[in-house]
């Protein structure tokens, strides 16, 4: 039981390759791009520490432990460079500076909030991004204490390096906080520059990733798919009967292992079905040969049998009965020899048709007549309708089909004859109860007798075998269902005009 689409192999090998080739590739370029972006970042962290460190030594000795507003501004001047802007806080005091060279373009109002790119012009950060108010509280806590921090912050869309450290007063071996703290920026943009181009780099080389992976995977599937096919294509031959099929075997892998399997079971069962045909012919032939050899010794007792029902009238009463048995059980033994011989004609591929012009309406109460049935059948023929057929053959058909009628079903007992330009159809119907449903499919079997529904049937069980064989020597066919309203309605289709053939069993 399937649920939901069934995708094919091919497309289930392509989403499997192209999902691993998705996960594999987020999971090497994602660690790579966190390692990366990591990197670059502590760098320039690094680097900017390392800068501040460097400035804050051209501000000692301190001129003053408590500076006023001038002296915050050269402290703030001091520490400011190139596009970057610095901030000295005493107390409830603060100074700002820009670059050495003035502040940038956009201090003085004539630039869009964030500057620009390119050398010589790296976006700042505004005066009022820069006040003691604006900076984290965390941050200056840590200033306060005397410790040196950085925090990562993210200013009209820009991001930057914000460096606090605290200025120190030297007493002897120590050192104390002086309570002035100072703060210079430095942009990341350069830095995000770079991380952008690698996440670039990293989708581009996804993309290119999945595109070899897809092309990989048609590569595979063409090789693993092409076995497969030949297997079906072998599979659907062998189903079909032909038993010399057999794939090519490939190298050494998994699928060659299933092709030697498939050929080492399409010759097993080769030999076993050539082993059936072989006894089955030795059992037809057998057959063949008995009746034959039977038709001497019952041409005689044929005769014996025909003078005691002759003379049963005038013996004493059992031995009267007994004669009687005698003549029906050698008519119905030479009956059931006849139809095997009939039989093995078919089996053998010898049955060949006699074909001539025949009216089949004259030929119906033809043999309706012949076997007393004239009265007991009611008839339904058109005149004048000539097919060219086989009449021995066709009068087997008919004989066959109403004498299973009579015996087996209830009157009134029809035939009904029509045509059209191609085929001609006889329908031989009764009125009893019809056939079992588990009958049906077996009405044309040899030797199986609907007698297990009905009534004991004395025939040979061969008679609807023999029936739907000549229909099918004519190339036409012969069919049973039950009737609507009761009864089992035969009904026999043959061609206008038969094809003219040697002989072959249907």
């Amino acid at each position: 039981m399937t649920s939901g689409p069934n995708l094919g192999l091919r497309a289930r090998l392509l989403f499997a390759f192209a999902l691993l080739c998705v996960v594999t590739t987020a999971a090497v370029t994602g660690a790579l791009y966190v390692q990366a972006r990591t990197d670059i970042l502590q760098r320039a962290q690094d680097a900017a520490l390392q800068a501040t460190r460097a400035r804050m030594e051209a501000l000692f000795p301190l001129r003053t432990p408590a500076p006023d507003r001038t002296e915050l501004g050269r402290i703030a001047a001091t520490m400011a460079e190139r596009n970057n802007y610095a901030i000295a806080v005493y107390r409830e005091l603060y100074a700002q500076a820009g670059p050495p060279s003035g502040p940038p373009p956009g201090l003085m109002g004539n630039q869009p909030p964030g500057g620009g790119r390119g050398e010589g012009n790296e976006p700042s950060l505004e005066p009022e991004d820069l006040r003691p108010q604006t900076l984290s509280v965390s941050l200056r806590r840590k200033v306060a204490e005397g410790e040196m921090a950085w925090q990562r912050v993210v200013r009209r869309g820009r991001p930057f390096l914000i460096i606090g450290a605290p200025l120190l007063i030297a007493e002897g071996d120590r050192w104390r906080v002086s309570g002035i703290e100072v703060y210079t920026t430095r942009s990341l943009l350069p830095e995000q520059d770079s991380i952008d181009w690698l996440a670039t780099r990293a989708w581009l080389s996804g993309g290119a990733a999945m595109a070899f992976a897809v092309i990989v995977a048609l590569l595979a599937t063409r090789s693993v798919l092409r076995p497969v096919r030949e297997l079906g294509r072998a599979a659907r031959l062998l189903g079909q009967g032909e038993l010399r099929t057999r794939v090519e075997v490939r190298g050494s892998d998994e699928l060659a292992d299933v092709a030697r399997t498939f050929n080492d079971t399409a010759a097993e069962l080769e030999r076993h079905v050539m082993q059936l045909r072989e006894m089955e012919a030795d059992a037809r032939r057998f057959v063949a040969d008995v009746s034959h050899e039977l038709r001497t010794p019952l041409a005689a007792l044929a005769a014996v049998a025909e003078v005691l029902d002759d003379e049963a009238a005038e013996l004493p009463e059992p031995a009267g009965r007994a004669a009687k048995l005698v003549s029906q059980e050698t008519l119905n033994l030479t009956a059931l020899v006849n139809d095997l011989i009939e039989i093995s004609r078919f089996d053998s591929g010898v049955a060949a048709l006699s074909l001539n012009e025949v009216d089949v309406a004259e030929l119906v109460p033809a043999t309706l007549r012949v076997r007393g049935w004239t009265d007991a059948v009611r008839t339904e023929l058109p005149p004048s309708l000539t097919a060219r057929l086989d009449p021995r053959r066709v009068d087997v058909i008919l004989a066959n089909l109403v004498g299973n009628a009579l015996r087996h079903g209830e009157p009134p007992v029809s035939v009904r004859l029509s045509a059209d330009p191609h085929w001609i159809t006889v329908e031989v119907r009764d009125h009893g109860p019809g056939l079992d449903e588990a009958v049906l499919p077996h009405a044309f079997d040899r030797f199986y007798k609907a007698s297990a529904a009905r009534a004991r049937s004395e025939g040979s069980g061969l008679g609807l075998a023999i029936a739907l064989e000549n229909a099918r020597l004519h190339r036409g066919d012969l069919t049973v269902v039950n009737a609507p309203d009761g009864g089992a309605l035969f009904t026999l289709r043959l061609p206008r005009r038969a094809p003219e053939q040697d002989g072959a069993a249907g």
